[in-house]
């Protein structure tokens, strides 16, 4: 009967049609409570109840040419006791999920070239694993970009990805002016991983955003080993140099992430190292359009990076269990040299998906600081989630 009903939406949706002919609505909602706390005596707990909606029509292909429009929206449900960063209540924890509403995307692809998409406007830009630019998408507005991408394949087991961004809506709906032209390179080796290089040039042109202005070129390698139907290898190393660019001040700083691990039984572990640098003159390496959330702790301790850098020493556990997918994570934090010890982090997170189009989110995040933490203004964090989505 859920089949049933699911595929009656999916029709509906593509207009009565099976393939889309006329085109097909997106459309995603999602519910979420979030609980913030805090040992910071100026700060409030803060509670905020929120559901974000995106709708948007995806055109069929014609000629090769392919558009979609996308408009987003947040909207506070009952409980709204927290600082969205623009609804002036600061005296309560942040939570990053302002009531605002958007247009999301808007572009037009074209795909007549074999192998070849170029997409121009409005867009969702989701590179490697999203450190230097990504989506955001844990957040209720995620972060999209006006660009021009090109994305090749021509050559065999080779991806590249050339672009220019010119202005970036971040998880706020406020929108930053910058130029960024980028290159990403990626070539698989069979049974091995993909070796990818890249670099990025991001000149941002409002003043207040100057110092975030920087230049970035990095490799990585990123691969699988299977030995047999129960027991593999996970890896991944990478490396980046970061230097000043157009109107930040002079400044070097290096990026270091080891991922190293196991799969077992339908267990997933593993055990890395994050690093990036600093110098103690308020200029460090810095992420500015990638994702936080993920790779800087859950309990989002660390969305800026300490004048001395970070160290993360993380292991994670990941396994599905009767369709119920598990993971947690320990994160050991330190200045970039390891002498200095700023605290440590406990996350869990358990989701489920029914019939394809639904799910269901609990997750919790606890950062306990040290002495090296309260010396830069951490305090000891909780944060509680529960939601709960619908996507077609």
């Amino acid at each position: 009967m859920a089949d049933d009903f699911n595929e009656s939406i999916e029709k509906t949706l593509k207009f009565g049609q099976d393939d889309a002919r006329y085109g097909q609505i997106k459309f995603d909602l999602r519910y979420r409570y979030d609980n913030t706390d805090s040992t910071n005596p100026k700060k409030e707990v803060a509670n905020a109840s929120t559901a974000r909606l995106r709708l948007g029509y995806l055109t069929p292909i014609f000629k090769g040419l392919q558009a979609f429009a996308e408009f987003e929206g947040n909207q506070d449900i009952g409980v709204n006791s927290y600082d969205s960063t623009m609804n002036g209540k600061t005296q309560y924890e942040k939570i990053n999920d302002p009531q605002q509403n958007e247009l999301n995307q808007l572009w037009v692809s074209y795909k007549g070239v074999p192998n070849t998409e170029a997409r121009l406007g409005r867009q969702l830009i989701q590179i490697d694993n999203e450190r230097f630019i990504g989506a955001s998408a844990w957040r209720q507005l995620e972060r999209t970009y006006d660009a021009l991408l090109l994305n090749n394949t021509s050559l065999p087991n080779t991806s590249v990805i050339l672009g220019y961004i010119s202005k970036d809506q971040n998880t706020d709906s406020t929108i930053q002016s910058l130029q960024l032209p980028l290159a990403n390179i990626s070539y698989n080796f069979a049974n091995m991983g993909k070796l990818t290089g890249y670099s990025y040039f991001m000149d941002f042109r409002d003043p207040s955003a100057y110092e975030a202005s920087n230049q970035t070129y990095g490799v990585s390698f990123d691969g699988t080993r299977k030995l047999n139907d129960t027991l593999g290898f996970v890896y991944r190393t990478e490396y980046a140099y970061q230097s000043s660019y157009r109107h930040s001040t002079p400044y070097q700083a290096d990026y270091y992430h080891i991922i190293g691990g196991f799969t077992a039984y339908g267990f997933i572990v593993k055990g890395a190292m994050e690093q990036l640098g600093g110098k103690g003159l308020n200029k460090t390496f810095d992420t500015p359009l990638g994702l936080l959330h993920k790779f800087s702790g859950w309990a989002d301790v660390f969305t800026t990076t300490p004048d001395n850098g970070y160290r993360d020493v993380y292991a994670s556990v990941e396994k599905e269990l009767m369709g119920i997918r598990l993971i947690g994570f320990y994160r050991d934090w330190s200045d970039d040299t390891g002498k200095k010890h700023y605290g440590d982090e406990w996350d869990f997170m358990v989701t489920k998906e029914f019939f394809k189009h639904y799910n269901l989110m609990a997750k919790y995040a606890y950062f306990s600081t040290d002495t090296g933490g309260t010396a830069i203004g951490k305090f000891d964090t909780q944060k509680v989630w529960f939601g709960a989505g619908i996507t077609f």
